[in-house]
């Protein structure tokens, strides 16, 4: 009798891994979807839009842009791609279900490259680009945008397809861990 009673708490401990094991994962493929399609919206639709503009149009747009994304729902995805994946990750690691830990880490590997070139590609430029200032002051908005448009919509599509990989790694991940 004591053998039976001693499983149930083992048994919820369980159930409750699994839900969490279930939800982070869950709710990474979420956050991944949203960044992957920010970086996709702007390589298909912003900034072609945009690079069909004049040069104070463009700056200033891209200048408006930069500062606006800076809120709260954006660091909910932009962190919590990263933050997810990675518990979802080491959710992964200890038990039974481990087929998709591979993918996940794949996932993770991925979105660590587009942070990288984030914080060391794209960042940078926007900060250029903010401190060029106001674009009706400024004498050269020409110069402005040349230094910055062609790198900075390289990169972001290099972006867009890495986060589009990272986003696909943790979708198998998801059916992985459905049919376990």
């Amino acid at each position: 009798m004591s053998g039976t009673t001693g499983t149930r708490p083992q048994l919820a401990l369980e159930t409750v891994m699994e839900l969490t094991r279930n939800a982070a994962l869950l709710a990474a493929t979420i956050t991944m979807g949203l960044m992957a399609g920010l970086f996709y919206a702007f390589a298909i639709s912003v900034m072609p839009g945009l690079g069909r503009t004049d040069d104070r149009t463009f700056v200033d747009a891209m200048q408006k842009m930069n500062a606006a994304i800076l809120n709260g729902w954006f660091a909910i995805g932009f962190a919590g791609a990263l933050v997810l994946t990675a518990l979802a990750v080491a959710l992964h690691i200890p038990g039974d279900g481990r087929a998709p830990l591979p993918w996940a880490v794949a996932a993770l590997v991925l979105y660590g490259a587009v942070l990288v070139i984030t914080f060391a590609i794209n960042v940078p430029l926007n900060n250029e680009l903010e401190a060029a200032g106001d674009v009706h002051r400024s004498a050269d908005v020409a110069a402005v945008r040349e230094r910055f448009e062609a790198t900075w919509v390289r990169w972001n599509i290099v972006r867009a397809v890495l986060n589009t990989g990272a986003l696909g790694c943790l979708a198998w991940a998801l059916v992985l861990r459905g049919r376990a």
